[in-house]
This record gives structure tokens, sequence and C-alpha cells, in this order.
């Protein structure tokens, strides 16, 4: 199993945790992503993925039921459709043009999908009253990764307003502080 898929494999099983344990009165709790309910957040990565992956490496494809119908299902579509084409070698080393230029699957699954869906899941937590705790160990490698951004992070359009983390904050709070969260 490569890091790539290990890491991805990881964030997904923690996110699918979270989809389970949401409670059916909870789906349209409010989320910490402005306008968002905690439906809107699986929505999200069940629509920008595949818009972005599956445009681009067309072997990783795969029917996703819509989230309005199931957001279990349709994030369990997509993540085994995504852990699919990273434990594929072909798929996964294939290099396509992307804003950030070019990249293979690998590449850019590690690099705006697994973060994605890891500060995601903090959202689906939040909202929905479950452990919002992330993994450390991504969280570390994650804030170590976007500390170096700089305003690169908030100029991209892709995350809240950076706040500041009280003095001694852990580094989830630091990370999600970097991205526009209150935790």
């Amino acid at each position: 199993m490569s890091e790539a898929l290990e890491r991805f494999h990881r964030a997904s099983t923690d996110f699918t945790t979270l989809v389970e344990n949401v409670g059916d009165d909870a789906w349209e709790q409010p989320s910490p992503c402005e306008g968002w309910v905690a439906r809107d957040v699986v929505g999200h990565l069940v629509e920008w993925v595949p818009g972005f992956f599956f445009e681009r490496w067309p072997a990783a494809t795969k029917p996703i039921p819509p989230v309005e119908s199931s957001p279990l299902a349709a994030w369990r579509a997509l993540a085994e459709a995504v852990e699919t084409a990273l434990a594929d070698d072909v798929v996964a080393q294939e290099v396509a043009d992307t804003p950030m230029g070019p990249l293979t699957f690998e590449a850019a699954v590690e690099m705006i999908c697994t973060p994605d869906v890891i500060l995601h899941g903090w959202d689906l937590a939040r909202a929905t009253g479950l452990d919002e705790t992330l993994n450390p160990e991504e969280v570390h490698r994650l804030l170590a990764s976007i500390e170096t951004l700089g305003d690169a992070l908030e100029q991209s359009g892709q995350y809240g307003p950076r706040i500041a983390a009280p003095d001694g904050s852990n580094e989830q709070i630091r990370l999600l502080a970097l991205v526009g969260r209150r935790a």
C-alpha cells in the first residue's frame, strides 16, 4: 500500500465513521462552513472530488449516488473510487494538468483531497455533535504543510480568513485557526 493510499484510507475511514454516526435529525444542522448544513459538507466532497479528479483521470471514474438520497452511500462510493484508483499503479502514477501544474493522481490526492477530507471531518463532527478529534499524526503533517503556505492559503479562496489561535493551543486548534475555523 502506497503512503498516499494509506493516508487517504485513514482519512476516509475516519470520515466514514463520522458519516455513519450522524443522526437522521442532524443532517440539517449548521456546519462551521458558512451557509452549509452537515449534509452539505458531505455533498461538497462528493461534488468537487469527482469534478476535479474524474475529469482529469477518467480511469478513476466510478458512479457516485446522490448525497441527497444517502450521504453515507455517496461518501462510501467516492472513497472506494479514490482508493481503487490509488491502488492501481497505472492510474496512481498517471500525470494530468491541474491548476497546480502537472501532477500524478497520487500527488493530487495527497495535496488536496486527503487534507480536505480531514478538515471537513472536523466540520461534520462540529455540525453534528460528534467527536471533533482529528488524527494527531495527520494534523501534525497538515499543520507543517499549511504553515509554509503563508498568505497563499487565504488568497486561494478555499479557506476562511486565518484566526489567531490562543497562546499554548495544541496543533489541532492551530491548524483549524489557520484555515479559518474556531475550535
